[in-house]
């Protein structure tokens, strides 16, 4: 069953970029308002996520939910909305985390293509949850969630439901009819065509600007610590996702002089995206010019053309493994840059590459560890 909403336009959500070396599909959508790879205004874009989620309120109101959110692009969505509907949450990640056992599935269009669940924390959820609800950015053929249906069934048998939603549905007929032979609930704010995405991103030059990581320079960037990390990478209660931001945002304003600064942008780092633009937000609500986007795996061609989502790459190091590449998009100048992470302190040259790279337009950068 299909239930869509066209509160937003195609032409809002959808801009069409080229994949970098990726043979399996060569174009990429990229969502203006989605807060990961262009700079958006937070406001704009919770107000997106919850969109969706007044959808979901009205079919699912009764059930308890598991809210699942796919790593990285829609770990922010599928938080916010689990904060809208008071449901229970977790994400799907690719790190590795301390003490957790997983439930491995594949993401096969992606240049990332493994994807895991906690197994510990999918044991403890399968004992309450009606539903299972995957959150996604975008759902084209519907393989993913497919694979990790096919994982939870053989583990829980009987036990779930499913349903899944997007921001943006382009399933044609016949993925949609393997939703329905198996029951599973289609959602979606925006229906879309791929048909001529592809040939649209091959028509693009791909001459922008593209920066290597800088190693060298060691930024004098202050950091301030912040106790008391939530993880949704593991079984989370939304609400109390919501207050761990709160307080974190909080302990912001209480360690940093946000007085003086009018544009300021909030960057977080690859899945660490809900808290980013949760401060962002905050900021924004005080009357400030805010932007937000975060780091991503995804290398993504750049190219100047006037109509092409984006102009200038930043290659970096990730923040939480030295060796993995990661990118960031068209950095501007700001008064006051505030990088918001999750990221152990150990991996040093992942948050040098980040900060020498919003280095090259700012003065005024602070890291923020959420730990």
């Amino acid at each position: 069953m299909k239930w869509g909403m066209n509160v937003y336009l195609e032409k809002e959500l959808v801009r069409i970029a080229k994949r970098e070396n990726n043979s399996r599909r060569n174009y990429l959508v990229v969502n203006p308002l989605q807060g990961k790879h262009i700079p958006v205004r937070p406001g704009e874009a919770l107000k997106l996520f919850s969109s969706l989620a007044d959808i979901l309120s009205g079919h699912y109101g009764d059930e308890k939910l598991l809210l699942v959110g796919f790593a990285e692009t829609a770990t922010a969505i599928g938080a916010h909305i689990a904060v809208c509907m008071g449901a229970d949450y977790i994400q799907t990640t690719r790190e590795d985390i301390p003490g957790a056992e997983y439930l491995f599935f594949s993401e096969e269009h992606s240049h990332a293509s493994e994807q895991r669940l906690v197994k510990n924390d999918m044991d403890r959820a399968a004992e309450s949850a009606d539903r299972v609800l995957f959150i996604e950015d975008e759902i084209t053929t519907g393989n993913t969630i497919l694979n990790i249906v096919s994982i939870l069934d053989k583990r829980y048998p009987g036990k779930l439901n499913y349903a899944a939603a997007s921001l943006l549905n382009g399933m044609d007929q016949e993925c949609r009819g393997r939703y329905d032979e198996k029951g599973i609930n289609l959602h979606y704010l925006v229906k879309t065509d791929h048909g001529d995405y592809s040939r649209r991103a091959e028509k693009f030059s791909g001459d922008g600007i593209y920066h290597l990581p800088d190693f060298e320079r060691k930024p004098d960037v202050p950091e301030i610590t912040v106790r008391g990390a939530l993880n949704a990478r593991r079984l989370l209660s939304a609400d109390v996702y919501a207050a761990g931001c709160e307080s974190l945002w909080k302990q912001i304003q209480r360690s940093i002089d946000l007085t003086s600064a009018e544009k300021i942008l909030v960057t977080g780092t690859e899945e660490f995206m809900y808290p980013a633009l949760y401060v962002a937000e905050k900021l924004e609500r005080m009357g400030r010019d805010v932007r937000c986007h975060s780091t991503t795996r995804s290398p993504i061609t750049v190219s100047t053309e006037q109509e092409y989502p984006l102009h200038e790459r930043y290659e970096l190091r990730s923040l939480y493994d030295a060796g993995r590449k990661t990118f960031l998009y068209d950095i501007d100048a700001y008064d006051k840059v505030l990088v918001v992470t999750d990221a152990p302190a150990a991996e040093e040259v992942g948050l040098r590459t980040l900060c020498n790279a919003l280095g090259t337009k700012n003065s005024d950068i602070t890291v923020i560890r959420w730990c």
